[in-house]
């Protein structure tokens, strides 16, 4: 067993299924599937049970998880405390991100950072993508985590990862007894949508007008749980990515895939103009995100 082959067995147990663990392990899915069935080989036993909607752990996988955990919290422990001994940094570092991004959980990732490098002082904002954008650009920020590609030209990013959009509804909808949604279907009706800074409420708008279709969009909100909660009361409908409706607060509405082939791709990146600043408590804080497998940078444009 390796520490590789527990972070793959974390990520299935908590997402419970191969896509969404491997895209947040940054491998496909069949590596994913190979590695699995190779610690279960190792170890004599199934680890997980398959089925074609979901993965659950075995009582054997549930009795390895715990350990799992342990051993991937010593081993950041043990990398955090040789490095919090050889380069003391300081300084302060400003961070901001949109809300409930998915593809990356930014709390713990400032967490980790705080033991790393306990004499930075760290503030962290919350918004809107298009917002967050600006502030970069502005030296408000030195590090920003956005749900767009959009309004990036001039700045050095990298994508983090990308997901489809995915429709929600109430269960007493006309469109919830679908399998899936053409965009034809949507024509025309209420919706509730994100804020305009928010990276999602661009992308659909570009889908909708780039089909000739009409929305309302009945309530906007800021928030994504309040998002969710006002279409389960039936205030409208909603096109969100797909971790979004994957969300407890989701449990009681219809999620549907758009069955068309051209579904719009929700980016999630980090920009920063701190990554050749290598001493920077910005340039430590993208190290982290080195360890996690970000892809490569996106330059500025000359």
């Amino acid at each position: 067993m390796d520490l590789r082959q527990m972070e793959y067995l974390v990520a299935l147990a908590d997402e419970r299924q191969f896509t969404r663990a491997a895209e947040l392990m940054g491998i496909s899915q069949s590596g994913l599937s190979a590695a699995i069935r190779s610690l279960e080989d190792e170890l004599g036993t199934a680890l997980f049970i398959r089925t074609t909607r979901r993965v659950e752990p075995t009582e054997a996988g549930f009795a390895l998880l715990p350990y799992a955990r342990m051993m991937l919290e010593q081993a950041a422990g043990a990398r955090d405390a040789v490095v919090k001994a050889s380069r003391a940094v300081s300084g302060s570092l400003s961070i901001g991100a949109e809300q409930c991004l998915g593809l990356i959980e930014v709390s713990p990732l400032l967490d980790r950072f705080h033991r790393r490098h306990p004499q930075v002082e760290t503030m962290f904002t919350q918004c809107g993508s298009h917002d967050l954008i600006g502030m970069v650009r502005a030296g408000e920020l030195d590090v920003a985590f956005v749900a767009t590609d959009r309004r990036l030209s001039g700045l050095p990013h990298r994508e983090i990862g990308r997901e489809p959009l995915v429709v929600v509804t109430p269960p007493d909808h006309h469109l919830a007894a679908r399998a899936s949604v053409p965009w034809a279907a949507l024509d025309d009706q209420d919706f509730v949508d994100f804020g305009a800074a928010w990276g999602v409420r661009t992308l659909n708008e570009s889908a909708f007008a780039a089909r000739g279709l009409r929305r309302r969009v009945r309530c906007t909100v800021n928030d994504v749980h309040t998002l969710l909660d006002l279409v389960c009361r039936g205030l409208g409908i909603a096109v969100v990515p797909r971790h979004v409706a994957a969300k407890p607060q989701a449990s009681a509405l219809r999620v549907l895939p758009l069955a068309d082939d051209d579904v719009p791709q929700w980016t999630v990146s980090v920009v920063s103009t701190a990554w050749d600043q290598a001493d920077s408590p910005a340039a430590h804080l993208l190290e982290l995100l080195e360890e996690g497998q970000v892809p490569d940078t996106v330059p500025a444009a000359a």
